[in-house]
């Protein structure tokens, strides 16, 4: 597409062929990377400290944040995305907003300070907003669905503005308040898509998924090449080589299960849209902890953190488990046929038992792939038996 200063935001063709992410959204997930990774470190450093209750529960609000300000514009875009200067505008200042995100997450795990999170967070809902309503003023057939996205969202940041004076030194007020945020802004599609569907495109869709997979699946490889470097820094010590390898290992096999032959999406019905970009929450989330739990592991080893081993491996068992459990409720169940549509969950749950039973990461690397080789093997008979 030419881009040009300014013009009406029409709706894109949803059935377009080779419909393919823009080199914008391209720049959006790099941006969206950075808030990723400070918060798969806050975790990190939280677990290691051997607070992990309160690790997971900021690690959850500030994914939330990222993971839903991404998810919003994505599906926008693929509905609206004309590509002219005022869009490329609004999605650079949301870009920016990110930042302002980002930086408010190493406060938001040191003192549960959430302001600049919800600065930064409320500066993208403000600016996707205004890119429903040029959508309301381009699409007459939808325009009640794009009014309802651009009031509901914000209607919810003026809710979270007055959470950030009401709540901000409080805890047991901040929490709650923050809960009740979250199911506001998971509403607003709901009830905005019930009026009539936005113009999304599938397989762009699937594909914008896909590639935030990828980002997420990076942390984990940053962590095996954090463990080579810690490994070879003048004291070698073999167990750092195991993580290492571990972490690729799962990192492959994490791949291999998110993109399989089945098609992840296979209608644009509304209730199966939604459980399928709701659910992607838990797995991409999953994806960065366990990124985190080989970043836990090493400062065991290091002896950097007075947890246990099996602790360091439960980090790494639990959300590798929690990603495969995700995929299995927004795509394999639908695919799957017979005993083998049981095989994830059940595999998935005995890795959260591994690190009590055989305390070494080996053991959970060898089960996930074995996870990975029977799911697709029972893919593969499920199709040819149909």
């Amino acid at each position: 597409m030419t881009s040009t200063i300014l013009q009406t935001t029409r709706p894109r063709d949803p059935d377009a062929s080779h419909r393919a992410a823009t080199p914008l959204e391209l720049l959006f997930d790099l941006v969206s990377v950075i808030a990723i990774a400070a918060a798969a470190v806050g975790l990190h450093h939280a677990i290691s400290e051997q607070h992990a209750t309160e690790g997971v529960i900021r690690f959850g609000l500030a994914f939330f944040a990222i993971w839903w300000a991404w998810m919003n514009y994505t599906w926008y875009a693929s509905a609206y995305d004309n590509d002219d200067a005022a869009f490329r505008l609004f999605t650079m200042v949301i870009m920016g907003a990110s930042l302002v995100l980002a930086a408010g997450i190493d406060p938001l795990f040191a003192d549960l300070d959430v302001t600049f999170v919800i600065i930064g967070y409320a500066i993208m809902r403000v600016a996707m907003a205004i890119l429903w309503f040029r959508a309301a003023s381009g699409d007459p057939s939808r325009r009640q669905t794009n009014l309802i996205y651009g009031i509901g969202i914000l209607l919810v940041q003026t809710y979270w503005i007055a959470t950030l004076f009401l709540a901000a030194n409080s805890p047991t007020i901040l929490l709650p308040m923050v809960l009740v945020g979250c199911v506001a802004e998971l509403a607003v599609p709901i009830v905005a898509e019930r009026a009539a569907n936005t113009p999304w495109h599938r397989h762009h869709i699937i594909e914008r998924y896909g590639l935030l997979n990828i980002i997420v699946l990076g942390e984990i490889l940053l962590g095996a090449t954090l463990a080579l470097n810690e490994a070879f820094d003048g004291t070698f010590d073999i167990r750092l080589v195991h993580i290492a390898i571990s972490a690729l290992a799962v990192t492959f096999a994490m791949w291999w299960l998110y993109f399989s032959d089945e098609d992840h999406l296979t209608s644009n019905d509304l209730s199966r849209a939604l459980l399928w970009g709701y659910g992607h929450f838990f797995i991409f989330a999953a994806g960065a902890a366990v990124g985190a739990g080989f970043g836990v592991l090493i400062d065991i080893i290091n002896e950097k953190s007075a947890l246990s081993i099996a602790m360091g491996d439960l980090a790494v068992a639990l959300p590798l488990a929690i990603y495969a459990l995700g995929l299995w409720v927004v795509r394999d169940r639908f695919h799957m046929r017979g005993a083998a549509k049981w095989v994830v969950p059940i595999l998935a749950l005995t890795i959260i038992g591994l690190p009590f039973l055989f305390p070494a990461l080996e053991v959970i690397a060898v089960v996930f792939v074995m996870l990975v080789v029977v799911r697709v093997y029972g893919a593969r008979r499920a199709t040819a038996s149909s």
